[in-house]
């Protein structure tokens, strides 16, 4: 019974910064909502023997998440019609940058894009990243210099296209 009361704990104390998390992996809130649920089952089944519950959860999110996009069903097809417009003055041209980043960062590979989101929205070291990755700290140097660099390439498409 104390196993279950420090796991609902950890889970309530918790479970919003992993949500984040979860939605920088995705950008869809239904689907990090899914990555979480999933992400916490495997922790509880491994709760017992856990010494840092929250880096545990972590990884296990994202190695989640990569497993899923390696599966790679999607729920949605793609269509040659577009979405009404945005009507003028409602406030989306603020959100332009932003949309544009997302979107350059959805292009990313997967590995690429966990490496982003846990060195530069996690702010882990190279070291933890490492880890949480189960790879080496060469491997995400690489592949944090190989995002940043078609980062660099989407942005400066994006300020061709919005001059």
């Amino acid at each position: 019974m104390a196993d279950r009361a420090i796991y609902a704990d950890f889970v309530a104390t918790r479970s919003d910064r992993l949500l984040r998390v979860a939605y920088m992996l995705t950008h869809d809130w239904a689907t990090a909502e899914d990555l979480l649920q999933e992400s916490l089952v495997k922790t509880w089944f491994a709760w017992p023997r856990l010494s840092e519950p929250e880096a545990y959860a972590r990884k296990v999110l994202v190695t989640t998440y990569v497993s899923w996009r390696r599966r790679r069903w999607r729920h949605e097809l793609p269509s040659d019609e577009l979405p009404e417009g945005v009507r003028a003055g409602d406030g989306s041209e603020k959100s332009d940058e932003r949309d544009a980043m997302w979107r350059a960062l959805g292009r990313l590979p997967v590995r690429q894009r966990a490496v982003m989101v846990l060195r530069f929205y996690e702010d882990l070291s190279l070291a933890e990243a490492a880890d949480v990755l189960g790879c080496g700290i060469g491997t995400v140097k690489s592949q944090t210099a190989k995002a940043l660099a078609k980062l660099r390439m989407d942005d400066s498409i994006v300020k061709e296209l919005c001059r």
